[in-house]
């Protein structure tokens, strides 16, 4: 079977990275930029170290910050509805997660305006045209939408997300500047980075992993477990180990898919709003041993690039408990709690285990599941 790889055309990685923005517009002729970010970029000034670039260079500029923590589909028609009465050319993505799905949907829509009906983005969408050209800024280091093929949406009406898996929804650049992280607070640092952690750890297991993801993923867990802790302390050369970990693990799950840690998680932010980073660490551990009968032998090497100590000379079964340790070690090190029980409600967890079950991520997960067994999983986390 031929493994088809999807990356960015260009990207930048390091401090300062933030320069190459007005370059990489007036090289190719854009003079108006669509800025979507988050309130809090825009209020923090953390923006105006793009948007004094753009100001110097005579490039206009309006701002986009109708878009939640977990983008509603509104968000996204709202978004191209802007994006068409101030006649931007291009689109300028600053913020985590929300904001780049968010942009990757009007980019999407405005080029292919025969999917108006965001509901019809879901899954792998047959559109014609690559999304609108943008210029991807993360602000936080989780998510790597800035490399992906991918992007989420609530539905709000139906309580469920929805993923949409597109070639044509890569942003063209990915800008990588771990000064534009130095403001995110320790909470969403810490639930952000264990999701980039879920990110590389269920690619290196997923069904579809191959040769070359798995060299992506294995150096995304060590840069990550190296790096995640000094990052939720604000030390900048953690900022910068997570801001490239995270990029890492999204050049590898982008090509190979998730699993049902992903499937399981998306329902939660879904009907409780829960940080998506938040809902993926508590269910990482529990993935973990849930896939072990079936993936288990692949957890000594995540083990040994999380430098579990003596790793090498442990059986296969105490290798991938080390493992699993290792990683619940790292999320309650940085603060993430261990249980679903302030979350998840008896009565919503056979809506919950449904929508997980159909949801995209579900398919890759190394062990095949059903709606029975994801909601004993639910379960023994309540």
């Amino acid at each position: 079977m031929a493994n088809r790889i999807v990356l960015n055309p260009v990207s930048y990685h390091g401090v300062g990275a933030v320069k190459e923005i007005v370059s990489e517009l007036t090289n190719r002729g854009y003079k108006r930029a669509f800025i979507a970010s988050g309130r809090h970029v825009v209020k923090s000034g953390e923006i105006n170290k793009i948007t004094d670039l753009l100001d110097a260079a005579g490039i206009a500029y309006t701002f986009y910050t109708d878009i939640k923590p977990n983008p509603t589909i509104e968000n996204v028609q709202n978004g191209v509805k802007a994006f068409k009465e101030f006649e931007a050319d291009s689109i300028i993505a600053v913020g985590g997660g929300s904001v780049m799905d968010t942009s990757k949907a009007i980019g999407i829509i405005v080029n292919n305006p025969e999917f108006a009906d965001v509901r019809s983005l879901e899954g792998v969408a047959p559109t014609k045209k690559h999304a609108v050209f943008t210029i991807a800024v993360p602000t936080t280091a989780g998510t790597a939408a800035e490399v992906t093929i991918n992007y989420v949406i609530t539905d709000v009406e139906k309580k469920r997300k929805f993923v949409c898996v597109d070639v044509n929804d890569i942003p063209e650049v990915a800008v990588v500047d771990p000064e534009m992280m130095y403001s995110m607070p320790k909470p969403l640092t810490a639930a952000t980075g264990m999701d980039a952690l879920t990110h590389a750890i269920e690619g290196y297991i997923t069904k579809g992993h191959c040769a070359i993801s798995d060299m992506f993923h294995l150096e995304a867990i060590r840069l990550i477990a190296k790096n995640l802790r000094a990052a939720v302390e604000n030390d900048k050369d953690g900022r910068e180990g997570m801001a490239l970990g995270q990029y890492i693990a999204g050049m590898g799950f982008s090509n190979v898919g998730l699993g049902i840690v992903h499937s399981m998680a998306h329902g939660l932010s879904a009907l409780y709003d829960t940080p998506h980073g938040v809902a993926c660490a508590i269910l990482l551990p529990l993935g973990l041993e849930y896939n072990k009968p079936v993936a288990g032998e692949r957890y000594r090497a995540i083990g040994k690039v999380m430098e579990v100590p003596y790793i090498d000379s442990m059986t296969d079964e105490e290798a991938a408990n080390a493992t699993i340790a290792a990683v619940k070690k790292l999320g309650a090190d940085v603060g993430i709690p261990a249980d679903l029980k302030e979350i998840v409600k008896d009565e919503d967890v056979q809506f919950l285990s449904e929508s997980a079950f159909a949801d995209a991520c579900c398919p890759g997960n190394p062990r095949d599941t059903s709606v029975e067994e994801i909601a004993a999983l639910y379960r023994s986390l309540m």
